[in-house]
């Protein structure tokens, strides 16, 4: 964004980006050479990988792929990322269902299957970068303004027939929508599933989002309540934050496996 506009405050810069933001993404873009960088890469290799494990091994289009579906934090969890890219995301048995995370689950969706490689089609290449820009546009206006980014994100992803559980399942939807009820984000995160459940059930209205109209005025509220009350800026809490994960190949996965502590994973099966 020019310096011109990221001066202005959060509501404004929200109007305005709102309005149109594929081409809000597309100015940006003009100004971000990493994203240039990576989005050359991407373009350059991405069609070569056949395989789940030469993926994981290339780390450029990796970023790219991981980025466009909000996960670039679980760029180190190979693990993770190997049992999402191999189980079927339909079973109940699949780490994609078991941990509840809307993230997880569109991932595996769409990389599970690799009788044809995921990223043979020109479509679906240009399908994940479109999202990896728009992702890296809503994380670059958040850092210049905490909040917009957030808006932006919930603005675009809170459909009609949106339910308590699809909002609570994306840390990202689940902030706006503490924020928007009362709530402080940190305190609310320390409650358990069903204490979270019994808080925000009364007061997150969901005919809210049943238009396009409803649901900015929803986000502009967000906005209005960050500029009273500032947050501390943080990273939204990931499954792999939430849980201490480590970079190590295999953290995450212990809470799934039963490998970790009888309290973490108790913990982990009350929050899902």
């Amino acid at each position: 964004m020019s310096s011109s506009i990221s001066a202005m405050p959060a509501i404004p810069q929200y109007l305005t980006a709102v309005k149109n933001e594929t081409k809000a993404v597309s100015n940006w873009e003009k100004t971000s050479t990493a994203s240039q960088q990576a989005l050359k890469a991407f373009n350059s290799e991405a069609s070569s990988i056949t395989t789940p494990e030469q993926l994981l091994k290339n780390y450029k289009v990796l970023t790219v792929v991981l980025g466009s579906f909000g996960m670039s934090s679980a760029i180190n969890q190979t693990a993770v990322l190997k049992s999402l890219m191999t189980e079927d995301p339909t079973s109940s048995k699949s780490l994609a269902q078991r941990s509840g995370n809307t993230a997880w689950k569109a991932f595996a969706t769409a990389f599970s299957d690799w009788s044809t490689s995921p990223l043979s089609s020109q479509a679906k290449l240009q399908s994940i970068s479109d999202n990896y820009l728009t992702n890296s546009y809503e994380t670059a206006v958040q850092t210049e303004t905490p909040g917009l980014g957030d808006a932006l994100y919930f603005t675009r992803t809170v459909k009609a027939g949106a339910t308590l559980e699809s909002i609570m399942a994306d840390p990202k939807l689940l902030k706006v929508a503490e924020t928007v009820s009362g709530f402080d984000p940190t305190q609310f995160g320390a409650l358990d599933y069903d204490q979270q459940v019994r808080l925000l059930e009364p007061r997150l209205k969901l005919s809210n989002f049943s238009t396009t109209a409803g649901v900015q005025r929803y986000a502009e509220q967000y906005l209005a309540m960050l500029q009273i009350n500032p947050q501390t800026t943080t990273t939204p809490a990931s499954t792999l934050t939430l849980y201490g994960a480590d970079s190590s190949s295999d953290g995450i996965l212990s809470l799934f496996t039963g490998s970790s502590s009888s309290s973490s994973s108790s913990l982990f099966s009350a929050l899902l």
